[in-house]
This record gives C-alpha cells, structure tokens and sequence, in this order.
C-alpha cells in the first residue's frame, strides 16, 4: 500500500525500512510524507558514515559533499556509485543509486517544511560527521574507541535521534495540533527525550556489532568506575560485572519511555492517527528493553531484537486501543511490565 504523494519516495521507503515504513501508515497524511522524506534523506547519511569501503577522509568530505546539495548550498552531487556497489544491503546500495531522487523530493514541500526537514538533517549529519571523526570508517578487527563521558553519550543521542523528536514535534504543532506556549515547551522536551530513548535502544541492542567495528559507546569513565575497559565487552564472560553498567542505561532509557508515554498523552484525542504513529515505536521499545534485560548482550550470537509478528500483533493492539475509552493509557502500561 503506498503512503505517500511521490511514487518513487514511496518505493524507495519501502524497501529500505523494516521497521519504520509500518509506522508511516498511521500518520496523518499532512504530515507524512515530510517524515518519511526525512528519514529517507537521513538513511542515506547513514549508509554513507556505515560503508565499509573507502577511507575515513573519503567518507566525511562525501558527506559533507551530500549535506552541502541537499541544504541547497551547492548543486554538485557526489558520484555514489563506488560506495553503492561496495554495499552489501541491496536496499540501501538502490537508495545510494537514488539519492538525486530523495533531495529532489524536497521540491514537493513549501519553505516552511523544507527547512525543518533540513535543519533537522543538518544536525543528523554533523552527529554522523563527529561519530566519524571519534571512531574512524567502521572497520573490523581494528582497535576499540569508546566515548569518554556520559555528556558525550547524551549529545550523541541528541544529535542522531532526539533532534528528530524535535522535528516531529514541529511538524505536529504546525500541521496538526494547538497547545499553549508552555505546553509547547513541554512537548518540545519530552519529544527530545522520546528521540533519545529509541536511540539508547539501538545503543544497548547493537554492542556486539559496534565492537566488532571498533566502537563502544558506553563510556569509558563509566566501564572504569566498574573496573572495565571497553575491550572487556567483547568476552560474554563480563556481563555479571557488566550488568550493573548495562542495567543502569535500561534504567535511563525506560525514564526517556516514560517522557515519551507523557508526550503521546499530550496529543489531543481527535489526533488518533498521530497517537497510533507514536505509540507503536513506544510498544515496540518497551518491548525490547524488556528483552534486553534477561539476555546476554555480550554475546554477539543471541541477536535480541522485536520479531516481525511482534510487531503486527502490537499494530493489532494499537487498533482496539484507540477506539476503547483510556485504552492507549492501559496497553501502555500493562506492556511496560513485560
């Protein structure tokens, strides 16, 4: 089923996101194909700053090079066609194939939503670049850097995620919803916490896989305070030492859901497709975190991670749940203990 305007985002959308193409369908369509632009707009970063292929130097000019075309500062597009080819995901190598037809999808929006996308993207981007310059192209078997300090962590989050929480926000409140100027300050805040906790997620589920190339983000002042170092997270023999470590991030980012279960119980109620949109991502992080509490995240053989009928049974829950009186503040809660 295609969710939006432009046949050639739609597809591409589609076939590159597992996770977020389901959530799209729920939103209200004023706002839907802006998220959906952004995201494709920002996985294309992604890919760039993950490729395995080329050297470091090659990858940040490549990006900056991308940013520069797509914030309109320039008109000269990098040639993708070598890091496409050295992808080994069809999908995002279809969408490095593409990228002309994901910046040009900016044309179909006014100034307004261009320059929330953008700036958004902006601040994406210059994560992406800093992440680079910590750690260097994702190589592996290489030696490990790690962050330093749990203020690294946090403006880490901010700048790949919660920065879209912003812009969520900024495009409900100019297409969809009215709140007084202190509740908007409030939505504000808590939609950046919202970014942050499904950002943490992907933080605490891929440790195995971020090792493996050179990357530890949990930080290294805080692994010392436990006798640690960050090689030590590569041998699943450390998670009982670990654990305290690992639980205590669990803990932060079950605090981020809570400020995320505040935000969608801001959203108006005649807002249902907007609640569904949140909500769903909201499920599926409870879920998880649930799930990340009683495996061995050490070891990068037990992939911990939501499961495709998971999701449907929670898009089915989510349904009943906003057609039944104070049924979104049940299924949230009563999911929150699983």
């Amino acid at each position: 089923m295609a969710v939006l305007t432009n046949p050639k985002i739609d597809s591409l959308l589609e076939r590159t996101s597992r996770s977020f193409y389901p959530t799209l369908k729920y939103l209200p369509k004023k706002i839907r194909g802006q998220i959906g632009l952004l995201y494709l707009l920002a996985r294309v970063a992604d890919t760039i700053a993950d490729s395995k292929h080329g050297e470091t130097e090659v990858l940040l000019e490549a990006l900056s090079a991308y940013n520069e075309v797509a914030q309109g500062r320039s008109q000269t597009l990098p040639d993708f066609m070598e890091l496409a080819e050295a992808q080994t995901n069809e999908h995002e190598a279809e969408l490095l194939r593409n990228v002309d037809d994901v910046v040009e999808g900016l044309k179909d929006y006014d100034q307004g939503d261009q320059q929330r996308i953008l700036s958004c993207l902006d601040i994406i981007i210059g994560g992406q670049i800093l992440d680079l310059q910590r750690f260097g192209m994702a190589k592996e078997g290489g030696s490990i850097s790690s962050l330093t300090t749990d203020s690294e962590l946090d403006d880490y989050a901010f700048r790949v995620a919660g920065c879209v929480g912003v812009f969520w926000t900024e495009m409900s409140l100019a297409h969809l919803i009215k709140l007084s100027p202190e509740d908007e300050k409030i939505f504000q805040e808590k939609g950046v916490r919202f970014g942050k906790a499904l950002q943490m997620i992907n933080i605490l589920r891929d440790i195995p896989e971020d090792l493996r190339f050179g990357r530890c983000y949990i930080p290294s002042e805080v692994l010392q305070e436990h006798g640690l170092k960050p090689e030590d997270l590569m041998d699943e023999t450390n998670l009982e030492s670990f654990r305290p470590v690992y639980d205590a991030y669990l803990d932060l980012t079950n605090e981020h859901l809570e400020a995320a279960t505040d935000y969608i119980r801001m959203i108006p109620e005649k807002q249902f497709r907007l609640k569904a949109s949140t909500m769903l991502p909201v499920l599926i992080g409870q879920r998880t975190v649930t799930l990340l509490r009683t495996g061995n995240i050490l070891n990068s053989e037990e992939r911990i991670k939501v499961t495709r009928d998971e999701m449907k049974t929670y898009a089915r829950k989510l349904l009943r749940a906003l057609f039944i009186p104070g049924g979104v503040r049940r299924l949230l809660e009563k999911n929150k203990d699983k």
